[in-house]
Parts: structure tokens; C-alpha cells; sequence
């Protein structure tokens, strides 16, 4: 089994990249628009729902399945519409199930400009609990379907809860991924050496994400606004050098009509700013190499 091989920077050379590293135009700050766009397995459901309530243990829980279906019409198609009018560019993790057995919802999301991204082959297909083979068979067929559907190949990868196997990242290699987004330990993309080849991590915040905001913490749609603008406005007056802020909507959740307002208005304010920038994930890549 390969192993990760990734030597860590001495703290002078951490303080020198994050005096160094910028995006461009010397931006401190890249807002990425990101789409969860999910669905489960057949028999499985969402491990979390709207209703209060829970139901006895083991129960199926149809009212959570019927929730986080939402997403497969009606929540896609109102992000949708979100991301053209405030022109902005979304990177958009498709679950493989749905290149399957919606081929036309996700080739519309490609055909609208966006940025595909693989994310296992359904939210119930976390990584962490396959054993090598079945993750290495996860990421090709996920991969396959995406490809199959959009005619297009993913460069891009997210597990489900951000949540690898310990061999993940070297199946993403062996199947020709530029970057995964299984990281929450850094600020800035970093490279990530393996026996078999290298991939760049981009860290994957969770501040701006409608999900843990509203399903975990029983925030408000304003108050989604209002911690973005209070990290934007801090983030451009810190001297922690070049961040993203991930600012992430899935359509079950927030693409409703009674939230989907302050998705809108996040991107409709970063769109209308010039010392931020929006990129995709894969411009952050190419952002990243460009600097090496």
C-alpha cells in the first residue's frame, strides 16, 4: 500500500508562504460558490431531516428520503437560476448516482458553464468506511458516470462529509484527478505526494454552508448573510495572508423558496465586488501551479 509522503515546512518557510502566496491581482480573499448536488443509495436515506421529532432506532425515515429529493428538480434548477443571475461561476459535487439516472440534470449543470466535481457514488458511499478495493471501485465508477453523462471527465473530488479512506486520494491519482477537497487543515492549496503521483488539496471550509448552518445549529437565512459579511469584512482587514471563504448551498436544503434568497445574496454581493476573487475549484489549481 502507497503511503503519503509529504514533508511539513519548517514554521519559517510556513510564515514566508503565508507572507508570499496571493491570488491574482495580489487578492487576499477567492470566494468559491460551491453546489452540493446529492442523492442516496436505493434503501437508504438522509441521516438527517427537518422534522423535530426522531423516530424510533431503525426506523426508515421517508420523510428525510422525500426532503433530500428536493434536490434532484426543483432545488437544482433554482440554484441554477441563482448562479446566471448573479453570473457566477459554481463548482457543483454531483453524486454518481444522479450522472446515472439523470444524465440530462447533470449535463445541464456543465452546459451552464459550471465546474463538475465527482462526490462519491451517493451520500451513503463514504470512503472512510470502504475497505481499498471498494474506494478504488467508488471513484472509477462515480467517475465513469459523470463522464458517461457529461461526456466530460471530472478533475475534482469531494467525499461525502469530506471524509477519505486512507487510500482515496491515491485511487483520485491512479484515475487522473488534479485536486480533491478531503482537507481541513490548511488555509491555501497545498500538494500532496504519494508513491504514485502527486494531487493538489484544496481545503474545503465549512463558516458559509447551509447544511451544518441550519440543520445542526437552527440558524436563519439572514443570519447566513450576515456571518458571510462579517468574515469577508474581517478576512481583507487580517494579516492572515490568502483564504477562501467556501460559500456552499445544497439544493434540499437552502435551494428552497423560503432560503434560497440568502444564497443569492451572498453571490450577489461577492459578484459585485473587485478586491475578492471567484474561481472555480480547478482555477485555484491553476492558480496554484502557476505559483510553483
Amino acid at each position: 500500500m502507497s503511503s503519503e509522503k509529504n514533508r511539513l515546512p519548517s514554521w519559517k518557510e510556513f510564515q514566508a508562504e503565508r507572507e508570499s502566496f496571493s491570488w491574482p491581482e495580489g487578492r487576499k480573499v477567492a470566494v468559491i460558490a460551491n453546489v452540493a448536488y446529492e442523492a442516496w443509495s436505493d434503501g437508504k436515506v438522509p441521516g438527517i431531516g427537518p422534522m423535530g421529532n426522531p423516530l424510533p432506532q431503525g426506523a426508515k425515515d421517508t420523510n428525510a428520503r422525500s426532503w433530500g429529493n428536493y434536490a434532484k428538480f426543483q432545488g437544482l434548477d433554482r440554484v441554477l437560476r441563482i448562479l446566471d443571475r448573479t453570473k457566477v461561476t459554481g463548482s457543483v459535487m454531483v453524486s454518481g448516482i444522479l450522472a446515472e439516472r439523470l444524465p440530462d440534470n447533470v449535463k445541464a449543470i456543465l452546459e451552464a458553464g459550471h465546474e463538475i466535481i465527482g462526490h462519491s457514488w451517493a451520500q451513503d458511499v463514504v470512503p472512510a468506511l470502504l475497505d481499498p478495493d471498494a474506494d478504488r471501485d467508488n471513484v472509477a465508477k462515480t467517475t465513469q458516470a459523470i463522464e458517461a453523462a457529461t461526456g466530460v471527465k471530472p478533475k475534482g473530488w469531494a467525499s461525502p462529509r469530506s471524509t477519505p479512506s486512507d487510500t482515496t486520494l491515491m485511487s483520485l491519482i491512479d484515475n487522473g484527478y488534479d485536486f480533491h477537497s478531503d482537507a481541513m487543515d490548511a488555509d491555501r492549496p497545498y500538494l500532496s505526494h504519494f508513491d504514485n503521483g502527486s494531487i493538489v488539496s484544496i481545503p474545503f471550509a465549512m463558516d458559509i454552508n447551509d447544511l451544518p448552518h441550519s440543520m445542526r445549529w437552527g440558524r436563519s437565512p439572514a443570519q447566513y448573510v450576515e456571518m458571510f459579511d462579517d468574515f469577508l469584512a474581517r478576512a481583507l482587514k487580517s494579516d492572515d495572508g490568502a483564504i477562501i471563504i467556501d460559500v456552499t448551498v445544497h439544493p434540499h436544503c437552502y435551494g428552497r423558496p423560503g432560503t434560497a434568497w440568502a444564497y443569492e445574496e451572498v453571490l450577489a454581493k461577492a459578484s459585485a465586488r473587485d478586491d475578492i476573487w471567484m474561481p472555480t475549484r480547478a482555477q485555484v489549481v491553476e492558480h496554484f501551479h502557476k505559483t510553483k
